[in-house]
């Protein structure tokens, strides 16, 4: 009987028929309810062991009322950054037993607040990576009740937890270094409107008048296409130096200025921000603000873990950032 059973998979109905009870009952045993007669119970762990019978851990996760999954929602997963922070969530996270379902907005602020009531139906924590949507959407999903964590967004007033790049410490060493080197004017290619990070490199650079450089802004974006698209704005802003909002920003910039004649740095110095594997490979090599982004990662799955776990006095943390000066950047002409 036990050879018969093995050549397919046992079920949960093997097994209350072995025991000679319900799979109601099976189940009440598997899930350490402890209603069930110590006879009975003892009936059906031998029919589970004579059986080889192995529970389906999502099963029981589900009849405990979790899932077993960790909800992870992105604003654009071709950006090599989430990648990063995904796989240290993900091999945090798989070394407890749980398992990570992934979900992209598309930079798309609306959709990212449907997306994030879907996780919420299968997740039983929700890590939302450098969220995009309206405070008012933020406070909505709050307000469900459902362990939740943020990175790159710090949304005062509400009781949401919050782990943070120092973006405002990275674009104040940029300026410095371009201070150094003799910049009076940069400009700075803008990311999304409705990112934190850039609003928090708005800021540092409002501060750029303390290193005596003039600071003009021209509207852009994330991209790479992005960043090649803006790079003759960027020439007619008269500035001698480029702080392009990331490093794919930066990478369709240095592209562009190769196929109109423009020298870098000597013509143009040029910075990035994230250090992507790409800036040290390009031509010249990017100078660029590194983010340890498997730190964020990891530092993001401990405390959402600690969230869940139902600790409450956990204080919002601020990852540190450093300048990589490479051959991007040097003295204007």
């Amino acid at each position: 009987m036990v050879a018969s059973n093995r050549a397919r998979r046992v079920t949960i109905g093997d097994v209350a028929r072995e025991a000679g009870t319900s799979v109601a009952t099976v189940s009440r045993v598997l899930n350490g309810v402890d209603t069930v007669a110590p006879v009975l119970a003892e009936r059906v762990r031998l029919a589970i062991g004579g059986l080889g019978y192995r529970p389906s851990a999502a099963a029981q996760d589900l009849a405990r009322g979790r899932s077993g999954t960790i909800g992870v929602l992105v604003p654009d997963l071709a950006n090599p950054y989430f990648h990063d922070v995904i796989k240290s969530v993900s091999l945090l996270v798989r070394s407890t037993g749980s398992r990570v379902l992934v979900m992209d907005s598309d930079e798309d602020a609306d959709v990212e607040r449907e997306l994030s009531e879907d996780l919420i139906r299968y997740a039983d924590g929700l890590l939302l990576c450098s969220p995009r949507m309206p405070r008012a959407d933020l406070a909505a999903l709050v307000g469900r009740g459902v362990p939740m964590l943020v990175t790159n967004r710090d949304v005062a007033g509400l009781a949401l937890h919050s782990i943070n790049v120092d973006c405002f410490g990275g674009i104040m060493a940029v300026c410095g270094h371009l201070a150094r080197l003799g910049h009076r004017k940069v400009v700075y290619l803008e990311g999304p409107e409705n990112a934190w990070a850039h609003h928090e490199r708005r800021r540092a650079l409002a501060g750029a008048e303390a290193f005596g450089v003039e600071v003009c802004s021209v509207p852009c974006g994330s991209t790479t296409d992005e960043g090649y698209e803006k790079a003759p704005a960027a020439l007619e802003s008269g500035a001698t130096a480029v702080i392009a909002y990331n490093d794919f920003v930066a990478i369709g910039v240095l592209a562009r200025f190769f196929e109109l004649g423009v020298n870098v740095p000597q013509d143009m110095s040029l910075t990035g921000f994230d250090e992507i594997d790409m800036a040290r490979f390009s031509a010249p090599s990017l100078t660029t603000v590194a983010v340890p982004r498997d730190r964020l990662g990891r530092l993001a799955g401990e405390t959402l873990g600690r969230i869940m776990s139902g600790e409450e006095h956990i204080e919002p943390e601020t990852v540190p950032v450093e300048l990589r000066v490479r051959s991007s950047t040097g003295a204007p002409s």
